[in-house]
């Protein structure tokens, strides 16, 4: 992996402990900051930079000036929504139910696994960059927030540091109940408060017919698409389009069973 990890600005001793904990956890080097901006950082490694704050990590990747954080965006207000039973489009198209297993492929920031997760379902998202991933599970895990049923959430979803087809392989068939796809570079649907971070960190995949396929096998009750309105991959790759008159993207889905 081409990545560094370092302290923030001005390190202590609990800082240098998360640096060395993430370097050890993610089997690459800790440089000490030295006063050094992380910047400067990249020229001089030529690769990506994590950095351990007191609250949390901050993802540099190679030449972008704005860190990748964890937060949990969108969930936040629509699990307000939901708690004063108010409709959410995502729960909607998938359909679950408490105690539905759910394989988020695309997890990013995890706002959609949350609130899948509240629902009552057991997330595991995937995120094909493994400092992304170290980022968002720490994140999960660590962040201090007051609002319970959502704290409880973020705890229990399981990040798995893994491309989504080459996961989709390893599982037998038919073990979780809704998959869930959400290629978000497709037509660039920006939801989250540090997209900008995400989209120069994350890993661009585009849908293809073995990872449709595949996400068939495992699925037990459906598949569902999340992309944008004007999106191929709807008519491409055969699912039904719920439409939203109102929204720049669509939800469509397989069912398999």
């Amino acid at each position: 992996m081409q990545l560094i990890v370092t302290t923030a600005g001005r390190p202590d001793d609990v800082t240098t402990a998360y640096a060395q904990y993430a370097a050890n956890a993610l089997a690459v080097r800790f440089v000490v900051r030295k006063k050094r901006s992380v910047a400067r950082l990249q020229r001089e490694y030529g690769c990506a930079v994590l950095v351990a704050g007191k609250a949390r990590y901050e993802y540099f990747a190679l030449g972008a000036t704005e860190p990748l954080f964890f937060h949990p965006n969108t969930a936040a207000f629509r699990v307000k929504r939901l708690a004063r039973g108010e409709s959410e489009t995502l729960l909607e198209a998938t359909q679950v139910k408490a105690g539905d297993t759910v394989l988020d492929c695309t997890l990013g920031l995890g706002a959609d696994a949350l609130i899948l997760q509240f629902a009552g379902a057991h997330v595991t998202g995937l995120e094909a960059n493994a400092a992304i991933a170290f980022v968002v599970r720490e994140g999960m895990q660590h962040y201090d927030y007051q609002d319970a049923p959502l704290l409880a959430c973020m705890r229990d979803i399981k990040v798995v540091a893994s491309e989504a087809l080459a996961y989709l392989r390893t599982q037998p068939n038919k073990c979780f109940d809704v998959v869930y796809l959400d290629p978000m570079f497709d037509g660039l649907i920006a939801e989250s408060t540090n997209f900008s971070a995400l989209r120069e960190a994350g890993e661009h995949t585009a849908l293809t017919q073995d990872w449709v396929d595949e996400a068939k096998r495992v699925a037990r009750k459906r598949v569902v698409l999340k992309a944008h309105f004007r999106s191929p991959y709807f008519k491409q790759f055969g699912f039904i389009p719920h439409i939203r008159e109102t929204s720049k993207f669509h939800f469509g889905e397989i069912v398999v069973y």
